[in-house]
């Protein structure tokens, strides 16, 4: 048996695992690559899903073997017969705990976006991954889970060795594996598609099963009735997420910058204040997969300007609402570039570490109000948009710049200040 992608694998997967939805299971997925499958299943069985971070401890100068595992909430299984032979100095060992801890809570903090987590105690939980290959994660995640006070631990992949799930037997109350090839190498050879899951597709995932899962103001999302979209960009279908909070006033369309897309943690926040403040948002891909294998497309703003103008025509043939854009990075020169056409009538635009210089042909042209939005330590950027705002001669502008912010609004409150910015300016302009 052998899987399209991880979306496949999940759907999959979820129909082997339909005799546990009359339990009320909890869904937790191993990062990176667990998400997308767990995501099927929770959607499947109608069941929360959260991430479950795990950090094995492994013995100085020899990794391989580990000592025992740590999970959230200060959980923590240690084997203290093979940390005694290991012959390493307690100390030691407590250092290799310190250290995973803090990349734990790093971890955690960044997938949930400081959502609580979800509780498993008395549950049935159900852990899944993309696959196995030695077992050690799985088995280390089932600890975890158990320590936490699952009531029951059901572990669910899609492939796996023989070996593997029979020593996971001995680890989980129950394992489901749809595949267990004898001839086995590694799990990706059971793909068609094995890309590495990005940061940021697990962070949205993470956040649109929250949404789903309760109210706004449980999840931290904002968000309301989201939906996947494809989007017409003359001809291109484009993916999208479109979401139209009730009494929706003006949609503000999304272009992302270079090497990100419609899943960028970033802009997603920023759509989340948005659509709380009664804005409907979508973010979509100006690119399609193909295209952005190559380096060169992400630069193209012409062609890019193209694809958002398109999009603005299809949104409007959608629903019959003020439109304004948001942009970052090349994205934001890719908004300005479009705003400029004599037809497009856009209601507003903020760029958020813009390069509006690479619009520079165009900006005499943009008539809709627009905000440029800046890090202070982001020098070049800042010196690009200084000189930008003097171009944009016809229409109403700002330059804000955020103390202590670099360009990517990392810092702690840059990006709750960058999203405060433009949710005055779109609420003032449309």
């Amino acid at each position: 048996m052998q899987f399209t992608h991880r979306v496949d694998a999940g759907r999959r997967l979820a129909e082997a695992v339909r005799h546990l939805k009359g339990e009320s299971p909890v869904v937790l997925g191993l990062p990176r690559g667990g998400i997308p499958v767990a995501f099927e299943v929770a959607q499947a069985l109608g069941a929360p899903l959260d991430v479950i971070v795990v950090r094995k401890l492994g013995v100085p100068y020899h990794r391989e073997l580990g000592f025992g595992a740590i999970g959230e909430g200060g959980v923590r299984v240690i084997s203290e017969d093979i940390a005694r032979r290991s012959g390493v100095r307690e100390e030691d060992l407590a250092a290799v705990e310190r250290a995973e801890e803090k990349v734990l809570a790093r971890q955690a903090l960044k997938f949930r976006e400081g959502r609580p987590r979800v509780d498993p105690a008395g549950r049935t939980v159900i852990v899944v991954d993309d696959g196995i290959a030695t077992g050690a994660t799985a088995a280390a995640a089932c600890e975890v889970v158990r320590a936490m006070g699952a009531a029951r631990v059901v572990l669910a992949v899609p492939v796996a060795p023989p070996d593997a799930v029979a020593w996971l037997r001995t680890e989980a109350d129950e394992v489901i594996c749809l595949t267990t090839p004898r001839a086995f190498s590694a799990v990706g050879e059971w793909y068609q598609d094995f890309s590495q899951t990005p940061d940021e597709e697990v962070v949205d995932l993470l956040a649109r099963a929250a949404a789903r899962a309760g109210s706004p103001s449980d999840t931290g999302t904002g968000r309301e009735a989201e939906a996947e979209v494809e989007v017409d960009a003359g001809g291109v279908a484009l993916a999208g997420d479109l979401a139209l909070p009730a009494g929706t006033r003006a949609v503000v369309m999304f272009a992302h910058g270079s090497g990100s897309s419609r899943r960028s943690p970033r802009n997603r926040a920023v759509a989340a204040v948005l659509n709380r403040a009664g804005l409907g948002t979508l973010l979509f891909d100006l690119l399609t997969p193909a295209e952005e294998t190559d380096r060169a497309n992400v630069f193209a703003i012409e062609v890019l300007a193209g694809r958002l103008a398109d999009a603005t025509r299809w949104m409007r043939a959608r629903e019959s609402l003020p439109i304004g854009y948001f942009g970052a990075s090349t994205g934001a020169a890719a908004a300005l570039w479009a705003a400029a056409e004599e037809d497009n009538r856009i209601g507003a635009i903020v760029s958020r570490g813009g390069r509006p210089d690479l619009a520079a042909q165009r900006l005499a042209g943009v008539r809709a109000p627009t905000l440029l939005i800046v890090g202070g330590r982001d020098r070049t950027v800042l010196e690009l948009n200084r000189q930008a705002q003097q171009e944009l001669r016809r229409c109403e502008n700002r330059l804000e710049v955020v103390p202590g912010a670099t360009h990517l609004f990392e810092e702690p409150g840059a990006l709750d200040e960058v999203a405060d910015l433009a949710r005055h300016w779109f609420a003032h302009h449309l």
